[in-house]
């Protein structure tokens, strides 16, 4: 897949910050850690986001659907630290 990292960076920082405010009302946040080159973002869950039972929900519904309108090009959002959630 051949796509201009940067430029999806910067969409899913524009995604990241759309929903910036309604993680920080509940003392969370995330951060973005990587994009792949198969089309991946990986993203780490900080604050309350880092256990709280509903972040999947927030990353595939929240998360992904922002950064997939934002660059259809992406295949998935992914947390790196989702496995303490589970």
């Amino acid at each position: 897949m051949s796509f201009n990292k940067a430029e999806i960076k910067e969409k899913v920082n524009i995604a990241l910050n759309e929903l910036r405010p309604f993680l920080e009302a509940d003392g969370g946040d995330m951060e973005f850690v990587e994009l792949t080159d198969d089309g991946i973002v990986k993203v780490r869950l900080l604050g309350a986001c880092s256990d709280c039972s509903m972040s999947v929900m927030t990353l595939k519904a929240g998360l992904e659907e922002a950064v997939k309108r934002l660059a259809p090009e992406i295949k998935s959002v992914e947390a790196v630290n989702i496995s303490s959630i589970a």
